[in-house]
C-alpha cells in the first residue's frame, strides 16, 4: 500500500545520457588536446621572453649602484652606473599623464554611463573607440605638430607626458564605463527614493562602488603607457644625467635608454644596460599590477 511519504516514481533516463558515444569521447579528447596545445604555444614564448630577460638582466640590477646612480660620466663602454635618471624620467612623464588622464578618463565614463543621452554621448563613445586604437605614433606628431611646430615649444618630457595622455584615456574611460555599469541600478534607485541628489548619489555610492576595478584599471593604463617608445623619441631628447624638470631640457626614461644603448652602444656594456633597463621596466609595471591588486583586495574588504 503506497502512501503519501513515498518516493515517487522517478521518470527514465534517456539512452543518450546513460552512455556516452566511442565518436563523442574522442572529439572530447582531440578538443583536450587541442586546447592544451594552444595553451602551451601561447606560454612558450612568454617563458622564454621572461627567462631570457632575467638571465641577461639580472647581472645589471643586482648592484645597488643600477638603482641610484645615473650615467653621468660613465663612457659608454664601462660596466658603471645605473638607470636611476631613466626611472625618475619614466615616473615623471607617467605621472604627469595620470594627472590629466584620470580625472578626465573618469568624468567622462561618468558621463557616457549616468547622463550620456543623444548625439553628444554616441559622438563621445566613437571618438573614445577611436582613440583607443590610434597609434602611439600618431599621438606623438600630433603633440609635436600642435605644441613645437605651431607653439614653438622646446622638446621637453611634460611634452611626452601630454602625448602619454592620449594613449592613457581611452584606456581609462572604458574601464571605468565597465565598472560603473557593474553597479546595481537597486543602489542607485534607494538613493534616490531617500531624497539623495543625483550628483551625491555618483559620488558618494556608485564610485566608491566601483573603486576597485576602477583603480585597477588606471594601473593597467599606467604600465601600458610606460613602456611606449614613440613619444620619447618624437618629443624628448635624451640625457644620461638626472633631470626632475619635465618642462626643460631632455629626459630620460626607460624606453629612450634602452632605445639609445641599443642603436648607439653596441658594447657588452651598453647590452648589459639594455637587458637591465628592459627587466627593470618589466619590474615597475609589475610593482603597479600588484599594488592595483593590493587596493582591490583591500577594498573588498573594507565593503
Amino acid at each position: 500500500m503506497s502512501t503519501a511519504l513515498d518516493a515517487p516514481d522517478q521518470p527514465a533516463v534517456p539512452e543518450a545520457f546513460r552512455s556516452i558515444s566511442t565518436a563523442r569521447k574522442v572529439k572530447n579528447h582531440v578538443a583536450t588536446v587541442l586546447v592544451s596545445l594552444a595553451f602551451l604555444i601561447a606560454v612558450v614564448p612568454l617563458v622564454w621572453l621572461i627567462v631570457s630577460v632575467l638571465a641577461k638582466g639580472l647581472p645589471a640590477i643586482v648592484s645597488i649602484d643600477w638603482w641610484t646612480h645615473s650615467l653621468s660620466g660613465v663612457s659608454p663602454d664601462e660596466a658603471k652606473g645605473g638607470v636611476y635618471h631613466a626611472i625618475i624620467g619614466t615616473l615623471i612623464q607617467a605621472v604627469i599623464a595620470g594627472i590629466f588622464a584620470v580625472p578626465i578618463g573618469i568624468g567622462a565614463a561618468v558621463y557616457l554611463t549616468e547622463y550620456g543621452r543623444g548625439r553628444l554621448a554616441r559622438t563621445t563613445s566613437f571618438m573614445v573607440d577611436i582613440l583607443s586604437g590610434v597609434p602611439s605614433i600618431v599621438a606623438a606628431l600630433f603633440i609635436f605638430a600642435l605644441f613645437i611646430s605651431i607653439g614653438g615649444l622646446d622638446q621637453s618630457g611634460f611634452l611626452v607626458g601630454l602625448a602619454l595622455v592620449l594613449l592613457m584615456l581611452p584606456v581609462v574611460i572604458r574601464n571605468t564605463e565597465e565598472m560603473l555599469r557593474l553597479v546595481p541600478d537597486e543602489l542607485r534607485e534607494a538613493s534616490y527614493a531617500l531624497g539623495i541628489p543625483k550628483w551625491k548619489t555618483i559620488l558618494r555610492i556608485v564610485l566608491p562602488t566601483a573603486l576597485s576595478g576602477t583603480v585597477t584599471g588606471i594601473m593597467l593604463a599606467f604600465a601600458r603607457v610606460m613602456g611606449e617608445t614613440a613619444p620619447v623619441l618624437v618629443l624628448v631628447g635624451y640625457a644620461r644625467a638626472i633631470n626632475f624638470d619635465p618642462f626643460n631640457g631632455n629626459q630620460a626614461s626607460l624606453p629612450l635608454l634602452i632605445y639609445t644603448e641599443l642603436s648607439t652602444n653596441p658594447s657588452a656594456a651598453g647590452q648589459l644596460r639594455i637587458w637591465g633597463g628592459a627587466l627593470t621596466l618589466i619590474l615597475i609595471v609589475m610593482v603597479f599590477q600588484l599594488v592595483a591588486s593590493l587596493i582591490s583586495r583591500f577594498s573588498t574588504i573594507s565593503k
